[in-house]
């Protein structure tokens, strides 16, 4: 039975070292079948994890605590890369500079569970409330569709003010002109600890 490892974005690069380990045979070389899916969001991929239903999970090494408490159960083996790798990304029109956090105040702002608590706490620490002045909230999505091409198509609607989401979605919506880059968390944009709040990491079970 080949080894099930689950991510929740198939369109981000990093999470490419997962796929590409699967896709360039290199568990095949240690004599090991592997499969690669997409299984969104990232919260729902560890509980997969925590239940059984596969075997590794290529996600932000904070999320597991969504479905191990205190870490009981779950190991994490090692980064695919390095530092909290989102980006904040805004209206054009609104005319909010880079780093400034303050001005999201009375935003509507699209993150997917587990991401979003990495701009939660940028806002808690340049003294915002997140769950009074902010309203964040996910972007309805397709199945099988990035969160990210989801999020710049809400951007693009009108649907929503901003969102936090991956590389691409940033890129889409500068190079459409529909927006403008506030917070590149990789880096160090945002309060001086948030690039290392998280990280893209690889983590299994304790079995």
């Amino acid at each position: 039975m080949p080894l099930r490892i689950a991510i929740p974005d198939m369109v981000s690069p990093s999470y490419f070292p997962a796929i590409a380990a699967v896709e360039l045979g290199y568990f095949g070389k240690e004599g090991l079948e592997a499969t690669i899916e997409l299984l969104f969001p990232v919260t729902k991929t560890y509980e997969a994890l925590r239940e059984g239903r596969i075997d590794f999970v290529g996600g932000a090494a904070h999320a597991p605590l969504y479905a191990f408490r205190d870490w009981t159960g779950c190991k994490l083996l090692c980064a695919l890369s390095q530092n909290m790798y989102w980006f904040l990304v805004v209206r054009r029109d609104l005319g909010i500079g880079r780093g400034d956090l303050r001005a999201l105040k009375g935003l509507r702002i699209g993150a997917a569970p587990g991401p979003a608590d990495g701009l939660k706490r940028m806002l808690v620490e340049s003294g915002i409330d997140p769950e009074r002045e902010v309203n964040i909230a996910a972007v309805p999505a397709t199945a099988g569709v990035s969160f990210g091409l989801a999020a710049a198509k809400a951007l693009e609607k009108g649907a929503v003010d901003g969102f936090w989401a991956n590389g691409m979605a940033a890129e889409i919506a500068l190079r459409g002109g529909l927006g403008t880059l506030v917070i590149d968390a990789r880096r160090g944009d945002g309060p001086k600890a948030s690039r290392h709040y998280t990280f893209p990491a690889l983590v299994t079970t304790q079995k």
